[in-house]
């Protein structure tokens, strides 16, 4: 038996011990009929009961064989086995930013520039209900965090993140579709990113975000390379933000497949701390929203209101706020109310290796409390150009007393769009492309 399975030993036996049987078998004369008939009965018998235990050596093989197969293929944890991790995803991109500014002499002589934009690198992962999010990204003139968190999840509703997050404020993740944005980016309400702790709820039909940032994502405020605009320490002004609390809550209704509206308001206070006079003067906002996809369509509304009450000391405007990212900083209002109306379409595609054009238009405008500020207002209408892992934004960014549109663009080294404004602003206009190589 040296050599044969289990299953083949129990087989053998067993024949032999029926083939035995069959010769023990006391037999009569041949030429007896009653004792033909008995044997052919018994062969028949005989004959049966092989085949029966064919068919059960064959279902026995296939039972071993997925036993087998569970026990390799088996994920859930045992004594035995290595307790589970999530696998850490490396991604990020690589950018490329044509930009022809009809404002800019030396820009509109040239026919443009062509400049590298950003080389970024995403880590995410987890293991058990922990997990963790980071991204840094370095741009040619300065390298930043864009956000960088750790978070834990409850339950398959809640979770908590701690660290540099997404502000949950108004439409999320942004308010625009295109590569420039709009107005709110540019004073610190769209894609804003913060130092603290926040909590979501996710429980289909309804979104609940809580958060506290004790600070901006650097925790000085006197640094202006960051990604996302925040008030700062700079041009004689020493406000930060700090100790800022932030709700927001959405409600989603499908109408039918393809077809759903997120509604939703949002809303934020916290102290601004004073270095110079050493007191607090506080900031708030809040806004309401609308997110419809409908098919191919998508239509973004926001109406937001926001107001900066510094205590400044004697002799510093109170009626802007000092803002900065990107290395620069300028003059935001202190008091207005933002507007945005925001339409965009998909058409999918098969030619070559493009697969979706989005086309939109995404329009913006800050009206400021202030008499004699003038408004601020930009529109930008474009497509982007979807052939994985290459995304292209083309957009025609048209702008009013907005911060990089503009001349004069910079007055004694700030700019002032944003702030008061020029009266006799004129609409300028920049052609971008924006080519990305996304892994």
């Amino acid at each position: 038996m040296i050599g044969l399975s289990k299953t083949d030993r129990h087989f053998k036996i067993l024949l032999g011990c029926c083939l035995l049987c069959w010769w023990a078998y006391p037999l009569s004369p041949v030429g007896a009929q009653t004792d033909i008939e008995a044997l052919t009965h018994e062969i028949e018998s005989l004959k049966a009961r092989i085949s029966e235990l064919e068919v059960l050596k064959e279902r026995l093989l296939e039972l071993e064989a997925a036993l087998q197969k569970a026990r390799t293929k088996r994920s859930i944890p045992t004594e035995d086995a290595p307790e589970r991790q999530k696998e850490i995803e490396l991604g990020g991109a690589v950018r490329f930013n044509y930009a022809y500014r009809d404002f800019q002499k030396n820009n509109r002589s040239k026919g443009g520039d062509l400049e590298f934009d950003l080389f970024r690198l995403n880590v995410d992962g987890g293991r058990q209900d922990f997990l963790f999010s980071a991204e840094y990204r370095w741009y040619r003139f300065m390298d930043v965090i864009h956000h960088g968190w750790i978070g834990y999840d409850f339950s398959d509703a809640w979770q908590a993140q701690l660290g540099v997050t997404q502000v949950p404020f108004g439409i999320l993740p942004y308010a625009s579709h295109n590569w420039w944005f709009g107005v709110p980016y540019y004073i610190g309400l769209e894609d804003d990113y913060d130092l603290g702790v926040k909590w979501l709820y996710e429980g289909d039909p309804w979104n609940f975000q809580f958060a506290f940032f004790k600070n901006g994502e650097w925790g000085d405020a006197g640094e202006t390379e960051r990604y996302s605009f925040d008030v700062v320490k700079t041009q004689g002004e020493e406000n930060e933000e700090t100790n800022t609390l932030n709700v927001r809550a959405a409600y989603t209704l499908d109408h039918s497949e393809g077809y759903s509206t997120e509604i939703g308001v949002s809303g934020l206070w916290g102290q601004l701390f004073n270095e110079t006079t050493d007191s607090f003067g506080n900031r708030w906002a809040a806004a309401a929203h609308l997110n419809g996809t409908y098919d191919r369509w998508n239509l973004m509304l926001e109406v937001a209101r926001y107001v900066y009450d510094p205590h400044n000391p004697a002799g510093v405007d109170d009626r802007t706020v000092m803002m900065g990212a990107f290395g620069t900083s300028f003059p935001v209002a202190a008091e207005g109310t933002l507007l945005v109306a925001n339409v965009s379409y998909a058409l999918p595609v098969n030619w070559n290796t493009v697969d979706s054009f989005t086309f939109y238009n995404d329009y913006s405008i800050l009206k400021k409390d202030e008499s004699g500020f003038d408004d601020t207002q930009i529109n930008t209408l474009g497509v982007l150009i979807s052939a994985p892992p290459v995304h292209t934004y083309i957009d025609l960014i048209t702008g009013k007393n907005a911060p990089f549109l503009g001349v004069p663009e910079e007055i004694s080294g700030i700019s002032r769009g944003l702030g008061r404004g020029e009266p006799d602003a004129e609409w300028e206009t920049r052609f971008n492309v924006n080519v990305g190589y996304y892994f």
